[in-house]
């Protein structure tokens, strides 16, 4: 039988920035209809080599070959021309058009806009699993539906090699599975795929090959198959995978937060978004909330935090004295005030300020509290100080704190975001997907942040997709099904599977 033919090749692919050498002579080979995954820790140069790959940045060295020809491909056009589709991490959607406008901008030649267009959108839909109208707004979406989006538009402009950028971050065990049947069916069809991804069971158990990039270079290519999880991570950052778990309890028994009657309506919908949610979280506990992307997780954070005004009923913190603080009509700022730190599920739409320097966004958030200000004023190089601090306490890997928060690779900042939610001893932590899209190496000091500050008494909010993660650091899991608080589940006992059962409905209607 032979070997099928690479349709891309790079050799010696080499990037410079100012201060930092992203790529260091890379070189890939991906064979038809394989699912080649790409792995490497945060910083590693996987960003910028599939960002030359799709034309939106050129290399100052080697050479590009797609279907044996040596190409140019000098913007994203050039390469949708040769056959590339990329669907990025942080997602290339415009929030104030519909699904359907997302899809068609820039691809309006190719159906028209009308009934041929609708059709093939709808085809589309189905073989993704989005479910959500052709004519609803993007910013109604949750993130699952949004990264749909982004499949589908790059499927509608026929792209038969496709970049997929962790993929997997917003889908429970039995959503993965789902996926990764559509990819193998594609598969079938001829498509190739370029799957980015930190979970390595995953790569394990969809790529044909793994490619490891460390430090902006290429370390080594292997059959997933053969190596072990623990073997892969020891090629990325030279250390083993770590664990989420979390061995010794610091639940104490007195309350931090209190949630009562919580009740969200949706404009124009007979369904409310949050319906009935009551809940205590007490000082040195996580408590994780999993659920289903779209099931109210959003919501039930961005009403805590103020970003949403509760229909009906109450959110008080209580301080260390037991006195209760209603929070229910107060603003965002006076509840970050009150001690509420804030990690948000999307870094780049509600954390940073993308074209700022790293010590303007340590200011975020904290504009009226120490050490980032002075009475009614900034405190500018109090900013630049703690922002010193945080880049070295959290391993922020950047050339310093002038440049920009775009130049920092997804996992740095991150970091960068959860040291900031962290200084300034917040009494309850929000954490919104606290390590979405973040490597081995990064995970590992985002969850050991997490286990000390519950320690000391920090109350926690989880948030998250991975439900080892959830399962790992939480000390009580709630399942939330349709806006509503469903069942209970205990860390110590629960499976991933049983979890995605609970999640989808399964359970109950067993």
């Amino acid at each position: 039988m032979t070997e099928p033919q690479p349709v891309v090749e790079l050799r010696g692919i080499t990037k410079r920035f100012p201060g930092v050498v992203a790529n260091s002579d890379v070189n890939l080979t991906v064979r038809a209809g394989e699912v080649h995954a790409v792995c490497g820790e945060n910083g590693a140069g996987k960003s910028t080599l599939m960002k030359i790959l799709y034309g939106m940045q050129q290399p100052d060295e080697g050479t590009i070959s797609i279907n044996g020809e040596r190409v140019r491909l000098r913007n994203p056009q050039d390469a949708i021309a040769a056959g590339i589709g990329m669907v990025h991490q942080h997602f290339m959607l415009a929030d104030n058009l519909t699904v359907r406008e997302n899809v068609l901008l820039g691809a309006e030649n190719l159906h028209g806009i009308g009934r041929k267009a609708r059709a093939a959108i709808a085809e589309l839909s189905e073989r993704t699993g989005l479910n959500a109208s052709q004519d609803a707004l993007m910013e109604s979406l949750g993130v699952a539906d949004r990264q749909r989006v982004e499949i589908i538009k790059v499927l509608y402009r026929g792209a038969r090699i496709v970049i997929l950028d962790e993929p997997t971050a917003v889908l429970v065990p039995q959503e993965v599975d789902a996926l990764f049947d559509t990819v193998r069916s594609m598969q079938q069809q001829g498509f190739t795929f370029l799957f980015i991804s930190h979970k390595l069971d995953e790569v394990r158990a969809i790529a044909d090959t793994v490619t490891v990039i460390r430090r902006g270079t290429t370390v080594g290519t292997a059959d997933p198959k053969k190596v072990s999880s623990r073997e892969l991570a020891e090629m990325m950052v030279g250390s083993e995978l770590p664990s989420p778990e979390t061995r010794e309890s610091t639940v104490t028994a007195r309350d931090v937060l209190r949630v009562s009657g919580l009740r969200l309506d949706a404009g124009g919908s007979e369904r409310a978004v949050l319906d009935d949610i009551s809940f205590s979280l007490r000082a040195g506990e996580v408590l994780g909330i999993a659920g289903v992307e779209g099931n109210g997780q959003t919501e039930l954070v961005e009403t805590i935090i103020g970003m949403r005004r509760a229909s009906a009923g109450r959110i008080e913190l209580v301080d260390a004295g037991g006195r209760a603080r209603d929070l229910t009509r107060l603003g965002t700022l006076a509840r970050r005030e009150a001690g509420i730190g804030y990690i948000p599920e999307d870094r780049t739409r509600h954390g940073l300020l993308l074209t700022q320097p790293l010590w303007a966004n340590r200011i975020l958030g904290h504009q009226t509290r120490p050490p980032v200000s002075r009475g009614q004023l900034l405190d500018i190089s109090g900013a630049r100080r703690d922002t010193e601090r945080i880049v070295k306490d959290y391993d922020v890997r950047t050339p310093g704190i002038e440049v920009p928060a775009a130049a920092l690779s997804g996992g740095n900042q991150q970091k960068l975001v959860v040291g900031r939610e962290l200084s300034g001893n917040p009494v309850l932590l929000i954490a919104s997907h606290p390590t979405r899209g973040v490597d081995v190496g990064a995970q590992a000091l985002i969850w050991e942040q997490i286990r000390v500050a519950r320690h000391d008494g920090l109350a926690v909010l989880l948030i998250s997709a991975d439900l080892d993660e959830l399962i790992g650091l939480s000390d009580t899991i709630r399942v939330m099904l349709r806006g509503r608080l469903v069942s209970e589940a205990d860390p110590a006992t629960v499976t991933p599977q049983e979890l995605g059962s609970a999640m989808t409905g399964a359970e109950a209607a067993a």
